[in-house]
């Protein structure tokens, strides 16, 4: 199967159809080139690059930028160029996954994330793009929800802002970057936020004022790489079981930031 017929089943899970403006575009390589193993990543890191293609493939979907902006506009500055160069000596197709799983009937990343994090209680779905809350079949305090979140999904720190004795019942879930954070934390509706990243002078500073006056308000930062690369693992898992002829491997790039008792 071609590159790009490959692509094209991925497009075809979302919801929404073909975008006419989308950064869900090929970055590099020949989308005519017949492809057996498709590698599946966060970030396409020049080790991702390299464990890719030493495994044999010949296609690599990223979610997320090759060139440190979300639409990957390549400038001429020295180390986007010689990334770009070391990609294109590898031979390696590589496309960009994520309008498209965000834009499925269910937030394919979400899902996958939600699943791994393993909390028992009802999901509730919403019209915010991103956007999940789930309503803890019984209570849990902060330190619990850290903890589980740190185990099942293997991100070595979390990011905690609230009082970690307080018991919650309902978590929203947004993860990434998405836009809307601060305005669902701010709601009713909100106890605790799980997110990707997020300001400290805003959600931060918000979440400790509002735990010092003893509200139900916190806020978890579990890294954009590990609040979303499980619902690439999902992805992984959906081409194996839907597209027959090709087999396909999630390759992790490790959390960016690093820790002085790692």
């Amino acid at each position: 199967m071609k590159a790009y017929e490959i692509t094209q089943r991925l497009a075809s899970w979302a919801e929404k159809g073909v975008f006419e403006r989308t950064c869900d575009t090929f970055k590099c390589g020949d989308e005519n080139r017949e492809v057996k193993k498709v590698a599946v990543c966060m970030f396409g890191t020049l080790g991702v690059v390299k464990a890719a293609r030493e495994w044999g493939a010949e296609l690599l979907i990223v979610h997320e930028p090759l060139y440190y902006t979300h639409m990957d506009v390549h400038t001429d500055e020295k180390i986007e160029c010689e990334k770009r160069r070391r990609i294109e000596e590898t031979g390696i197709v590589i496309w960009r996954y994520h309008d498209y799983p965000h834009s499925a009937p269910t937030d394919l990343i979400a899902d996958g994330v939600v699943k791994a994090m393993g909390f028992a209680g009802e999901t509730e779905y919403t019209d915010v793009f991103d956007l999940r809350r789930i309503h803890l079949d019984s209570p849990m305090t902060l330190g619990q929800i850290a903890s589980q979140i740190e185990r099942n999904l293997g991100i070595a720190h979390v990011r905690v802002c609230g009082d970690m004795d307080a018991s919650f019942e309902k978590l929203s879930c947004m993860f990434g970057t998405p836009g809307g954070v601060y305005e669902e934390l701010r709601s009713d509706d909100c106890q605790v936020m799980l997110t990707g990243e997020g300001s400290e002078i805003g959600l931060g500073e918000y979440c400790r004022d509002a735990a010092d006056m003893g509200f139900k308000k916190a806020v978890i930062l579990m890294g954009h790489i590990g609040s979303e690369r499980d619902g690439m693992k999902l992805v992984a898992d959906m081409i194996n079981a839907r597209i027959p002829g090709v087999e396909a491997k999630y390759f992790e790039c490790g959390e960016v930031s690093r820790y002085t008792d790692r």
